[in-house]
């Protein structure tokens, strides 16, 4: 796992996956494909994380724009279950 959006670009680049992401319920970022869904099981269940992906050809500062802009337009998005 990564710890910043420059560390899962350089993760992206390793594994060759077209996407990075930053999970909000983890507090990591990482690469990932784009079947991909990031979560964890609970009782047998698997509960999706929240996550923002974008592709991992965007530059780091795209993707900290990005990210913010997003986050800015939807300011309920992060207390939603």
């Amino acid at each position: 796992m990564a710890q910043s959006w420059k560390e899962a670009k350089s993760e992206a680049e390793k594994a060759q996956c077209k996407q990075v992401y930053h999970d909000f319920d983890r507090g990591s970022y990482g690469a990932c494909r784009p079947e991909q869904r990031q979560g964890h099981f609970a009782r047998g269940r698997f509960v999706e994380h929240r996550c923002i992906c974008m592709p991992a050809h965007f530059s780091e500062e795209e993707l900290i724009e990005k990210e913010k802009t997003f986050l800015e337009e939807n300011p309920g998005w992060l207390e939603e279950e």
